[in-house]
């Protein structure tokens, strides 16, 4: 059996309904979701549509059980663990959460999703200034970004993967970011949306401050359902951007009102969650977990990485060009490319034509397959650029 091929790969796309039509390359812009995810959400459909909230209860304990799967996931305690709507909401409750005083600085890479550089740029009618790191062929360097810093250095903000190149910084680069910005009094704000579900992260063991990432990429469920982590000591430090009645201790004592913020990361959440959103989440982190992710190894993510390097070798081998290192322990689910002499943008549209889903962005074509995508995918893709040249 090939390396592409494997045990979790056949598994997996069993569990993918969108394999039976599509070669389907774009979960790093919104993944289909997975069956089990399918199931969850059309049970809560069900049950929601005949008996109201009679189920509230019972759906209220899954999406404790939830919040610990996805603790597990990244190795937190689940008290520091808040859901969220999305990515943004989670980076947002650092912004705006945090106890900024004139004259400090933001810290990020300027090829960072907007949504990691809108919120801090927000900042600047506080007197918060965000300094941007430049990038050189989509790859960041750590010592750039540490020159940046200075005593006025509040937070640094980056991704752990790059959504346009695909760059992922690795275990022992996070590792070194963090001590050397904690050792200046530096917090750090990890977005880690493109690689979360995928390959495995210690925050414990890498005491990461804070991280967000939704669930509807390389986690394979609804949008709409995400998680934001801190560090517990930071839960006083963060004041929370909404409060409602779920941000307090005792939140189904509705007769008492007495201002007692709850002593976890749910503080953050304010109001009614978003059950549907969280349960189908939690299927598919369930379904991920039980082939293998996990914060320290991840079979998920062995089989990206050995499905990125094909694609990679296979598009060379039909002139493409490749954006991105070329290192395994910085490569991720994602590859950016041009076709020298094709107009990229008609020739998405022939891919999407022959069911084929890839992006379109910053000038180039990005694919970005899960472990479930097969020989028979990446054929059709190939096939569809010999045709083209």
């Amino acid at each position: 059996m090939s390396k592409i091929e494997t045990p979790v790969n056949q598994r997996m796309r069993a569990l993918m309904p969108v394999a039976k039509k599509l070669a389907y390359f774009d979960h790093a812009a919104v993944s289909p979701i997975s069956q089990p995810a399918y199931e969850a959400i059309t049970t809560w459909l069900s049950q929601a549509s005949s008996q109201g909230d009679l189920c509230w209860p019972e759906w209220a304990k899954q999406v404790e059980v939830i919040r610990r799967r996805a603790a597990r996931l990244i190795n937190a305690h689940h008290d520091e663990v808040a859901f969220v709507p999305n990515t943004s909401s989670g980076i947002g409750l650092v912004a705006e959460g945090m106890p900024w005083k004139q004259g400090d600085t933001v810290v990020t890479f300027e090829n960072e999703f907007p949504a990691n550089q809108y919120p801090w740029m927000n900042l600047k009618s506080r007197g918060v200034e965000t300094r941007t790191v430049t990038v050189e062929n989509g790859i960041p360097s750590i010592d750039r970004l540490l020159e940046s810093c200075d005593h006025s250095t509040r937070l640094i903000s980056i991704s752990w993967v790059s959504f346009s190149s695909g760059y992922r910084f690795s275990q022992s680069q996070l590792q070194t970011i963090v001590q050397e910005a904690h050792q200046r009094g530096i917090l750090v704000m990890l977005d880690a949306i493109q690689g979360l579900g995928v390959f495995p992260i210690n925050v414990a063991e890498l005491e990461i401050d804070f991280l967000a990432a939704d669930g509807h990429k390389w986690m394979l469920g609804p949008e709409g359902a995400g998680l934001f982590y801190l560090r517990k000591e930071h839960l006083e430090l963060l004041r929370p951007l909404m409060v409602g009645w779920y941000s307090v201790a005792s939140p189904f004592d509705f007769n008492n009102i007495d201002w007692e913020p709850r002593p976890q990361a749910a503080r953050y959440e304010g109001g009614t969650q978003n059950m549907v959103g969280l349960l189908g989440l939690g299927a598919s982190l369930e379904m991920l977990m039980d082939l293998g992710a996990s914060f320290n190894s991840s079979s998920i993510g062995t089989q990206v990485l050995h499905y990125t390097q094909h694609t990679q070798q296979l598009l060379q081998s039909v002139s493409a060009e490749i954006f991105g290192s070329e290192y395994p322990e910085h490569q991720s689910g994602i590859t950016s490319f041009t076709i020298p002499g094709v107009a990229l943008g008609a020739f998405r549209k022939k891919c999407l034509d022959s069911g084929i889903v890839l992006s379109y962005r910053d000038g180039r074509l990005r694919i970005s397959p899960h472990a479930y995508n097969n020989q028979d995918d990446l054929d059709r893709l190939i096939n569809v650029i010999r045709s083209t040249k």
